[in-house]
């Protein structure tokens, strides 16, 4: 299972929330870049990035940061935040991101997701962001009335990378993730899932490497990482693959707490 890191971005820094809330930010770090190194240098296969401030706005906001981490890391980035757009996507794509993350424009505007699954092939995944299993949009600040798992399924059938899936209530938790919706999604897709939120302990990554089968084929990691509560080097030799193996004792044996 491949294990990724999460960098959330804010006003330009790395922070996390506490259940997608903006009011609860804990800053991690004042150096998203430095903290994409890090990850990478310590055997991170891929990196998850999150620009807060454009979900909120409904645009990009973050591209100069963005840039920078793309071009300063040689694994890839994902990035999803305000991609509501055929323009945001393709310019988020022109700076070197591997894949967008499409999240509310999969709700209210699922041929534009059709569109762009066929123009960037293997470059669009979508977020499915749930509070009691319907569907959040606009930087999880609206709930829908869309079940997560029906559009999970209209999102494979148009063609995505991925199924990103987050439980909002675990989020920046440490309480462990969804495990049961988890199952329930990946079993009504044929698309692999990520599993995003609440991933506390080595022991919860273990507990998701049970999925892989399904379909559950990475898990996100955020809050765990920089509080030390997981050990990205640990982690990857835990469940795999990552590239622990070609870094020193000395670079995986911290976090950034």
């Amino acid at each position: 299972m491949e294990v990724i890191p999460a960098i959330d971005i804010l006003e330009g820094r790395c922070v996390r929330l506490y259940q997608g809330d903006y009011d609860r930010s804990q800053i991690f770090d004042e150096n998203p870049v430095a903290v994409a190194r890090t990850w990478a240098e310590q055997g991170a296969t891929r990196l998850h990035l999150v620009d807060l401030d454009g979900a909120k706005a409904g645009r990009p906001v973050n591209l100069d940061r963005i840039e920078a981490i793309a071009r300063s890391v040689s694994i890839p980035v994902q990035v999803g935040g305000g991609l509501r757009d055929r323009d945001s996507v393709a310019k988020l794509l022109a700076l070197g991101v591997d894949r967008a993350i499409l999240g509310t424009v999969a709700v209210e505007n699922p041929d534009l997701v059709a569109q762009l699954c066929a123009e960037f092939p293997g470059k669009i995944a979508v977020g499915i962001d749930a509070r009691n299993g319907k569907v959040a949009t606009r930087g999880w600040r609206e709930t829908s009335e869309v079940a997560a798992t029906d559009l999970a399924q209209q999102m494979a059938q148009l063609g995505v990378a991925a199924i990103i899936y987050t439980d909002i209530h675990r989020d920046g938790t440490l309480q462990g993730p969804n495990k049961e919706a988890l199952r329930q999604l990946a079993e009504s897709i044929a698309v692999p899932v990520i599993a995003s939120g609440g991933v506390s302990s080595i022991t919860d990554l273990l507990s998701l490497s049970a999925l892989e089968p399904l379909g559950v084929k990475s898990a996100i990691v955020g809050r765990a990482l920089y509080t030390g509560d997981v050990v990205l080097k640990d982690a990857l030799r835990a469940v795999g693959p990552g590239r622990w193996q070609d870094v020193p004792p000395d670079l995986g044996s911290t976090g950034l707490a």
